[in-house]
């Protein structure tokens, strides 16, 4: 991983507002999301009704801000209707200000857009759409449970381009039976059709998943740890080369293509989330709060209509819960976090024994401007590192 300083370290990391639309098509066999399938057509306007209770709700708690990120995600959002996503955001608008440059982004799978319905969230306010391609190849498609082919895949992604000045995409890679040359080659036509972001995450057996039960009897096999070194050190060199370093462990940009809203949730900014098992981070005059709303999405459906509000979790962190969450976010970062903040939040300095001790077999260094971050040595073992750092 190439680490390069950033121009806006110590900004305001901003306030986003997170919408999450939990219905898929059908539920791949690695996700452990907050996603349902449903075999009746979902009532758009109830939930939209409820969508706006919550904005409601959470506008109560959190005057005074001004929305610089929005992000509808799921589940599968581009399954909405444009003109419900319009109405949210047209909401959103009516209880916040919204800043002129605010970014605005829609997932999106393959098997669920074509122009008109780009074309309509375009008009509806999206200017930026994440697809999850997750491969380029038909046979690991079918093995990810993913619904489309790597030629329509392909298709989305051009089809994003044309239509939008911003977009990104997904891809899965340390999938059973993966190569070293295949994955260079599926990266670089990959590369080939990104513009500023691409989001490539190392595949991880998920607690509840189909993978994990097929795991569990032997059924899958994934990369043994010096393939999965192997595929990681690749998949930075070839991503460097063009120009789009690693600015989080699994997120790839040029200057200025970052995710503007998951840096809010990287840099330990406020969030509010609404929909059926979406989290929040907010500031209070009591302290921190931790937001988490019921995920089954007829029972959020009806405590919203009944309440207002389908928070099941609305608790005052702790200094020692915001500091542990503030090393495990921001040490994600190829900025690192800036130690004043952790001290300030925590009532206690980082334990300069152990940081000692991880420059020392090379996992972090501190920056020219004092900042400690993970080295590319440790950022494959990143959990190993924030766990000793936080202890």
């Amino acid at each position: 991983m190439t680490i390069s300083p950033k121009s806006n370290i110590g900004s305001d990391p901003g306030f986003g507002v997170y919408v999450h639309w939990p219905f898929c098509l059908s539920k791949c066999p690695y996700c452990d999301f907050n996603s349902h399938v449903r075999a009746k057509p979902v009532d758009d306007a109830r939930f939209l009704a409820a969508y706006r209770a919550e904005l409601a709700h959470r506008a109560g708690l959190t005057r005074g801000r001004i929305v610089s990120s929005i992000f509808f995600g799921g589940g599968t959002p581009s399954l909405m209707k444009p003109a419900t996503v319009g109405a949210i955001l047209d909401a959103i608008a009516g209880f916040w200000p919204v800043a002129p440059k605010a970014e605005v982004t829609l997932e999106a799978n393959p098997t669920s857009v074509e122009a008109e319905r780009f074309r309509g969230y375009k008009e509806a306010g999206v200017n930026r759409v994440s697809l999850g391609v997750q491969a380029l190849n038909d046979p690991d498609l079918k093995a990810l449970g993913r619904n489309h082919t790597a030629n329509e895949a392909l298709r989305a992604v051009d089809l994003a381009a044309s239509i939008f000045e911003r977009y990104s995409f997904d891809l899965i890679y340390a999938r059973p039976g993966q190569s070293v040359d295949g994955w260079r080659a599926e990266l670089e036509a990959a590369i080939r059709r990104a513009r500023d972001h691409l989001s490539l995450y190392q595949l991880t057996i998920e607690y509840g998943t189909m993978f994990e039960r097929l795991r569990d009897a032997g059924k899958l096999v994934l990369p043994g740890n010096d393939l999965a070194r192997a595929l990681w050190d690749v998949t930075q060199e070839i991503t460097t080369k063009a120009g789009l370093p690693a600015y989080e462990i699994s997120n790839h940009a040029r200057p200025g293509g970052e995710s503007l809203h998951n840096l809010i949730y990287w840099r330990y900014g406020e969030y509010i989330g609404i929909g059926p098992g979406a989290h929040g981070r907010i500031l209070s005059a009591k302290g921190r709060r931790a937001h988490a709303t019921e995920s089954y999405p007829e029972t959020w459906l009806a405590a919203v209509e009944n309440a207002g509000h389908a928070l099941v979790e609305d608790e005052i962190l702790s200094s020692e819960e915001q500091s542990d969450e503030f090393l495990l976010m921001g040490l994600r970062l190829s900025e690192g976090i800036e130690p004043s903040e952790f001290e300030a939040m925590s009532g206690r300095d980082l334990d300069p024994g152990r940081v000692a001790s991880l420059i020392a077999d090379g996992m972090v260094e501190y920056t020219p401007r004092g900042r400690i971050r993970v080295s590319a040595e440790g950022f494959p073992v990143l959990d190993a590192v924030v766990a000793d750092l936080a202890a």
